[in-house]
């Protein structure tokens, strides 16, 4: 399961940069997915490593505003563009359509791992 888990997180990562590639600067960083290591400072089960990681609910939430907010970028721009703003050409509201819609295609995807860990986890014998 854990295998699983850090293996998302490395796909969503490689989205993350190819994105970034694509577009440059204009993509904020989410550094708030944290590393398969930093998943085990500060927990109940690995006990303290000195380091804070940063909680479960906080990266999610962090997750969720990045997508969100690569929504509303897209939605900007595909309107700047209907109006016939300057500033918006074609590529640009291509690009970010794309970039929204890749965001939200892992933010799914993650969503059905976790569900299927939640039930694995409630499934197994004790």
């Amino acid at each position: 399961m854990s295998h699983s888990v850090n293996s998302i997180l490395t796909q969503i990562r490689s989205y993350q940069g190819q994105v970034r590639q694509t577009v440059g600067a204009d993509i904020p960083r989410t550094d708030a997915i944290p590393t398969p290591g930093g998943l085990q400072g500060g927990n109940a089960i690995g006990g303290t490593t000195g380091t804070a990681a940063p909680s479960f609910g906080a990266t999610l939430r962090n997750a969720l505003e990045g997508v969100n907010g690569a929504q509303q970028r897209s939605g900007e721009l595909v309107r700047a563009f209907e109006l016939g703003e300057p500033g918006a050409d074609l590529a640009k509201v291509m690009v970010a359509a794309q970039q929204s819609q890749v965001a939200f295609r892992a933010t799914v995807e993650v969503r059905n791992r976790l569900v299927q860990a939640y039930q694995d986890v409630m499934n197994m014998p004790l």
